[in-house]
């Protein structure tokens, strides 16, 4: 079974779907064991104006958006980019709203299951690094040094850097639990689970998991 992680990002005209914001960009990194195997990035033309504001953040025109590939283009390409792998996002309560929506306007359901949550970035950062100055990709970036992916508010870049954040995460988790690559159920699990009782629930699972691993060596 494929070890993919998504991570993925849009650039949007405002903040929800249910507003009628609409996506104008996606990014998507696809990772396997911490390391960058793929990457999938388009601006989208959603028919949608773009505010000055939008267009000040991101730098995305509205004249970018009228030469771009068609919404319900871009998306069935990226629906086919992500496939089965299991999906994550800086904020992914925002980004996940994007995807869904996005997809059901091209005629599209997701294309792993529903039940499958993202897991969030922001919400495990909070979790596993407390000291941090803030949990803004910027603010995480710059206090876990991680390397600069370019302009942020653009989808790729964005999605970049919250690949190396997930990244880390997983290296620090593996570093201070003796954790295999932590996967994706660990962290959907981790990332519903309260700062208070992080640390003990890790090192129960760490245990759990050493002791299988021991049950299953062959003997010598």
């Amino acid at each position: 079974m494929s070890s993919a992680i998504a991570v993925i990002d849009f650039e949007t005209t405002g903040m929800t779907p249910a507003q009628g914001a609409r996506a104008t960009e996606v990014g998507i990194v696809l990772l396997e064991r911490g390391r960058v195997v793929d990457r999938f990035q388009s601006l989208m033309n959603a028919g949608a104006w773009v505010s000055p504001f939008i267009t000040e953040l991101t730098g995305i025109t509205n004249a970018m958006v009228r030469q771009a590939p068609p919404a319900a283009e871009v998306m069935r390409e990226a629906a086919r980019f992500v496939g089965q792998a299991p999906m994550v996002a800086h904020n992914a309560s925002f980004d996940s709203k994007f995807w869904q929506a996005e997809l059901a306007l091209a005629g599209l359901s997701a294309p792993q299951p529903l039940s499958q949550l993202f897991a969030c970035t922001v919400l495990l950062s909070r979790r596993i690094y407390p000291e941090a100055p803030g949990h803004s990709l910027g603010k995480l970036a710059r206090h876990l040094q991680l390397p600069d992916t370019g302009r942020a508010h653009r989808a790729l870049a964005d999605a970049e850097m919250a690949a190396a954040l997930l990244t880390r995460i997983q290296q620090d988790l593996s570093r201070r639990y003796g954790l295999d690559q932590p996967g994706h159920a660990l962290l959907a699990q981790l990332q519903r689970c309260s700062r208070s009782r992080l640390d003990g629930w890790l090192r129960q699972y760490a245990a759990q998991a050493m002791e299988v691993r021991q049950i299953s060596l062959p003997y010598s």
